[in-house]
């Protein structure tokens, strides 16, 4: 597979300090998982190790945050291929513990303003309720809006709105993160989804993947990332690389 991919690569290599642009913002404060104390082990229940939590948003991700390799996808709320693709990469992220998933919000000029209300939605019910309710609220958007900037059914309100996701969504708090997304992605050169960068957190390394990606063509990519050191590419350059589609989707 690695071969097929190779074939028809063209290779693009970045000044180190570009690949480090996607994360240049500074964490907040909900990026760091609480430190709530573990109870002291006692004899009849002795002290076991625990999977590490996933670290809250934004960004918001899926997966082992100890992971060695992230998947950013660049996607929007109406954009039809990342739709389709996003239950794909889900069960693909949960079937390979070596790889989270990190979500980057990129709404379309053409699917406006409905792209932009749907990131405010999805990112104000994680503020409120945390990274499992973001992915969640991301899961119901695809499941609900007719898609290509149609939006949500009129009158369709998202269930259990609480009153914290309503105080967020009269904020501006979600337009600055959605907004800081989007500009970051421009700066990169990223201007469609879904797009996927792929990194090694152990060698810095990034390959840039356009369109949705199939299983095996990720792996491939992550043996290229792993490889790279035994071919003597350097760690901080990032390469750009078509990438197969997801089975018999539309492009």
């Amino acid at each position: 597979m690695v071969a097929l991919l190779l074939g028809s690569v063209a290779w693009t290599f970045l000044r180190p300090h570009a690949a480090a642009q996607v994360e240049a913002r500074p964490p907040s404060h909900a990026e760091t998982p609480p430190s709530t104390p573990s109870p002291p082990a006692t004899p009849s229940t002795p002290a076991t190790p625990s999977t590490p939590a996933t670290p809250s948003g934004p960004p918001w991700r899926h997966g082992r945050p100890d992971a060695r390799f992230t998947v950013v996808e660049y996607a929007d709320l109406e954009c039809p291929f990342c739709r389709t693709y996003f239950p794909v990469l889900k069960r693909w992220i949960d079937e390979h513990p070596e790889v989270n998933w990190q979500w980057h919000h990129l709404p379309l000029a053409m699917h406006e303003p409905a792209a932009s209300a749907e990131a405010r939605l999805v990112e104000c019910i994680g503020e409120a309720r945390g990274a499992a309710a973001f992915w969640q609220a991301v899961d119901w958007v695809y499941a609900h809006t007719r898609g290509d900037g149609q939006g949500l059914p009129e009158g369709l309100r998202y269930p259990d709105l609480t009153p914290a996701v309503q105080h967020c969504l009269a904020s501006d708090r979600p337009d600055a993160v959605v907004r800081a997304q989007a500009a970051e992605a421009e700066k990169n050169g990223i201007t469609a989804t879904p797009i996927l960068q792929l990194r090694d957190r152990e060698t810095d390394k990034v390959i840039l993947l356009h369109g949705p990606v199939e299983g095996d063509a990720l792996l491939s990519a992550l043996d290229l990332l792993a490889a790279g050191d035994k071919t003597g590419v350097e760690s901080s350059q990032t390469r750009d690389m078509p990438a197969a589609s997801v089975g018999d989707m539309p492009r």
